[in-house]
């Protein structure tokens, strides 16, 4: 018999970008920046509040491109990369601000983002999230959905390339599917799915 397959028990699980199971060492901090044709994209099809706050900013791949857009974006991270403030989102204690909050957060504290994004805005004002289409799966986010459901989720029919370290030189293409996320506090019907197409 002839073998088509030459992958290992590895391949699915770093095809999928499972970190666990991939042989190619992940960020520290989980830092991988937004490729700015990919914040356009949102910006193209959705209209935000005038301020927006951005509380994983990095090296600012998606405020400058929300700035060049007209918005007022208040940028902060807890990694100084040398722009925006230097702020641990996930430990402020703001509440009802009046922004939405646009960003790409550290994968591994994605749904604590979100919950803490909805805590500090108030009703009405908007959260967009860039992740990985899996966000969609998991008994404990499953429950979280049921009371928080999205908005939109805007799906990319295409790869978008994420800059490990902020680096977008790379040769490699992108495995993974991403998509938008956006929750509108007190929102609570059904979610609607759309595509971004090349």
């Amino acid at each position: 018999m002839i073998k088509d397959w030459t992958g290992n028990s590895t391949t699915t699980f770093s095809i999928l970008g499972a970190s666990s199971h991939s042989k190619q060492v992940r960020e520290v901090d989980d830092y991988y920046a937004t490729d700015p044709k990919a914040v356009q994209e949102l910006l193209d099809r959705e209209k935000f509040c005038n301020n927006i706050w951005e509380p994983a900013c990095g090296e600012g791949h998606i405020s400058k491109v929300l700035e060049s857009n007209g918005y007022n974006v208040k940028s902060s991270d807890k990694v100084d990369r040398g722009y925006g403030e230097i702020i641990n989102f996930l430990e402020v204690t703001d509440s009802n601000l009046d922004c939405d909050i646009i960003t790409n957060p550290p994968y591994k504290y994605a749904l604590d983002f979100v919950n803490k994004s909805l805590d500090v805005i108030y009703t009405g004002h908007r959260v967009a999230m860039f992740l990985k289409i899996q966000f969609l799966e998991g008994k404990n986010r499953h429950k979280y959905f049921k009371i928080n459901p999205p908005q939109f989720v805007y799906v990319f029919s295409y790869r978008v390339n994420c800059g490990l370290n902020g680096n977008f030189n790379s040769s490699n293409s992108s495995a993974v599917c991403y998509a938008w996320f956006i929750w509108e506090k007190g929102f609570r019907g059904e979610p609607i799915i759309r595509w971004i197409w090349l």
